[in-house]
């Protein structure tokens, strides 16, 4: 627009549009007016004079800046800096245009570091800091300032790893969406990938930190609550923040493992779903994500449904991402990773063979010099160690350690993924040496699993893994060394790995049951802590499903335990512990029933000591009693998940309520398994024999009248005398 179009317009304010960006025209709205630059007054001339140079030195270093943006030379860069600086020399604090050129010579020098071009990013962040201070809200450009200095943090962030910068940024960007309308660029770009999208997975990927422990997280699963608010049903980016709060929510159950954040994640999961039906082009990414949670929450709690269901969805995902697509290297993988899981669960060899084949097709579309080219490897090497457990094929294994030697040769010391890649290499090393005795395996694979646990935080759900191989590691070179030491320290690591917090109840109760079994052969006096812990596990897996037929399917999915009541007591019998064998044999007997039994315990007692405590514990039994029968009726996922997550909120109010019963004098073992003086009040009236058969020897115990029970033993009766 010339000059003359210009004055043309007269006194009148009028707009003038720019082509669309985004989707969105940005516009100015305009004034024009004729000023007399010349003035009779010298202060005025010089004003006027300043002002001018003002001018002409912004406009050069915005064509310079302009020119540097397009060539990407250091020499346009470095003659814009000199113009904004010389502008800035030239608009002490007191100037009304300060704080535009502090954002001018900032913002300059930000692309300059973007592209390695600026080394100092420090004195770039204070400039902005600066500006912002200058403008504050209700100011036009407070917006603009937030954004500049959040941009400046992550960048800072970025290329330095600093937390602090990473913490903060979130906080800005949780302003500025509240001041940018919809529609508007700058919501735009704030509310995209690069932007809270990309701070809030720089968070989420921060180390665990004692100090503050867990307040980041906590800090932006806020943030991303309050976007959820601006992004309100019926808006187009609600699917997309949905699931962005799904993964940062499944973040959250990795680094802590509580069940509650991954049935949220679920939540939102299905949420952003729901909002994407076929054809919706974000479809795809939500079923994908949603599958993963649901694997992960399989791992945890061993439900079947939900590793059909997220078996289902990865398919669903794979045919939404055909060949060519972006992300299909991405579902084959995450499609193959369930299906060794339901191989490990149902044995079916077709699920096997089928995962290596799209773990193979994966690292095909992954080759040397891709980014989550390790991850193939790793995710290969496991399905393929998988098999040789099955089917002993050696040429498996040795493929399995290739695989994950490439796949730690790709990863520098501080990758998140290498405790993972040497854990995994620990155990196919294991595996090698069971079968050739070559001593140098076994040493490796503790070398490398006590590398992973130095790696790891304490609460690092790959601990647990770590844990698993050192124990047979050190189990292994037990049995060829002889050396008690060696036994010693793998009971050590099936007991740190049984009571590793934010690994899931089915893995664990596996282990334990390991252990038994171990212990026993050995005759180790471990045995008898690895039964009891036992019990304690398969008790609180019971306590996780909010149905008397779901309980009742969770322990008949473990039938090996089974035996473990009368294998427990005959171990407490051989370590001359006959009162602890009475114990263990009422626990065992009755702990398939127990969650449903205790829900019907007489409290009379109580009522008469206490009535406050019995009533409350009669209304929150009828309420658990209440909700697990009503969970039995539904078939809707959805609708069971939240139905799961409000049965286990009453069961924790119910076990407050037991605990401060306990915390009577009278009532301290209130539900809980009978001690011996409990079992020998059936005795007051003659001597109770207790007849125990188990795989490893026959045994009777007779609890007297008084006193301690003598031990009986015989011999065990063949099939043909039976």
């Amino acid at each position: 627009m010339s000059w003359d179009e210009l004055l043309d317009h007269g006194d009148e304010p009028f707009d003038i549009s720019f082509p669309p960006v985004r989707g969105v025209h940005p516009s100015l709205e305009l004034k024009v007016a004729i000023v007399h630059a010349c003035d009779d007054q010298d202060d005025a001339l010089f004003d006027s004079l300043v002002d001018c140079e003002i001018a002409r030195d912004t406009d050069a270093g915005h064509a310079q800046f302009a020119k540097y943006i397009r060539r990407k030379r250091v020499s346009h860069l470095k003659r814009a800096v000199e113009h904004f600086q010389l502008v800035l020399d030239q608009c002490p604090v007191s100037h009304p245009d300060h704080a535009i050129a502090l954002t001018n010579l900032a913002c300059a020098r930000l692309m300059g570091y973007i592209r390695n071009d600026v080394q100092d990013i420090d004195a770039t962040t204070s400039l902005l800091r600066d500006a912002l201070a200058l403008r504050p809200q209700p100011h036009p450009d407070h917006p603009l300032s937030l954004y500049n200095l959040a941009e400046a943090l992550t960048w800072r962030h970025n290329k330095k790893s600093t937390a602090a910068d990473i913490r903060e940024a979130p906080q800005l960007y949780h302003e500025l969406l509240h001041l940018c309308p919809e529609g508007t660029y700058l919501r735009s770009i704030a509310a995209g990938e690069n932007g809270v999208d990309y701070v809030i997975g720089e968070c989420n990927n921060l180390p665990i930190d004692g100090s503050d422990e867990s307040v980041h997280i906590r800090r932006v699963v806020l943030l991303r609550r309050v976007v959820i608010d601006l992004f309100s049903l019926g808006h187009r980016l609600r699917p997309r923040v949905l699931n962005k709060l799904a993964q940062v929510l499944r973040t959250r159950f990795y680094r802590y493992g509580s069940i509650d954040n991954l049935d949220m994640s679920i939540r939102r999961g299905r949420g952003a779903v729901s909002l994407c039906p076929e054809g919706h082009a974000g479809r795809d990414a939500c079923l994908h994500s949603l599958a993963f949670s649901l694997k992960l929450r399989f791992d945890h709690q061993g439900k079947p449904n939900d590793l059909d269901e997220a078996i289902t969805l990865h398919e669903e995902a794979l045919r939404l991402r055909p060949v060519g697509h972006k992300y299909h290297d991405c579902s084959l993988s995450s499609l193959g990773l369930a299906l060794v899981a339901r191989f490990n669960e149902r044995g079916d060899i077709d699920d096997i063979t089928r995962a290596i084949s799209l773990h193979r097709e994966a690292l095909t579309l992954r080759p040397p010099g891709h980014s989550r080219r390790d991850i193939t490897l790793n995710t290969l090497a496991v399905a393929l160690k998988t098999r040789y457990d099955k089917l002993h094929v050696s040429e498996d294994l040795n493929e399995a350690i290739d695989l994950y030697r490439e796949s730690l040769r790709l990863k520098q010391l501080d990758h998140p993924g290498r405790p993972t890649t040497l854990s995994g290499l620990s155990s196919v090393l294991c595996s090698r040496f069971t079968q050739t005795q070559k001593k140098e395996d076994v040493e490796e694979a503790i070398t490398l699993c006590q590398q992973s646990l130095a790696a790891l935080s304490s609460l690092h759900p790959d601990r647990y893994f770590s844990y698993m191989w050192l124990q047979e590691a050190y189990l292994a070179r037990y049995q060829i060394l002889c050396d008690p030491g060696e036994l010693s320290l793998a009971i050590q690591n099936f007991r740190l790995a049984s009571g590793h917090p934010t690994q899931g109840f089915p893995q664990r109760i596996m282990t334990t049951y390991n252990w038994t079994i171990d212990a026993e052969q050995l005759g180790d006096v471990s045995a008898l802590e690895a039964y009891s812990t036992c019990f304690d596990l398969l008790d609180g897996h019971l306590a996780t499903r909010s149905s008397t037929i779901s309980r009742r399917e969770a322990a008949a999915a473990f039938h090996y335990v089974r035996s473990l009541p009368v294998d427990a007591a005959p171990c407490a019998i051989r370590h001359v512990n006959l009162r602890r064998a009475v114990e263990l044999v009422e626990q065992g007997r009755g702990q398939q029933w127990s969650l449903a039994s205790r829900l019907r315990t007489p409290v009379e007692n109580l009522e008469s000591t206490n009535p406050k405590l019995a009533c409350n514990y009669l209304e929150l039994s009828k309420r658990v009693s209440n909700a697990a029968q009503s969970s039995a009726t539904i078939t809707d996922r959805a609708a069971a998940d939240r139905e799961a997550v409000e049965y286990r909120r009453l069961t924790r109010q119910w076990e407050a309520a037991v605990a401060r019963i306990r915390g009577l004098l009278a009532f301290s073992r209130f539900l809980l398994p009978p001690l011996y003086e409990d079992c020998k009040r059936p005795a007051r009236q003659g001597p109770v024999i207790i007849l125990i058969a188990s795989r490893y020897s026959c045994r009777a115990i007779i609890v007297p009248t008084s006193g301690d029970p003598p031990p009986c033993s015989f011999a065990v009766p063949s099939l043909s005398q039976i």
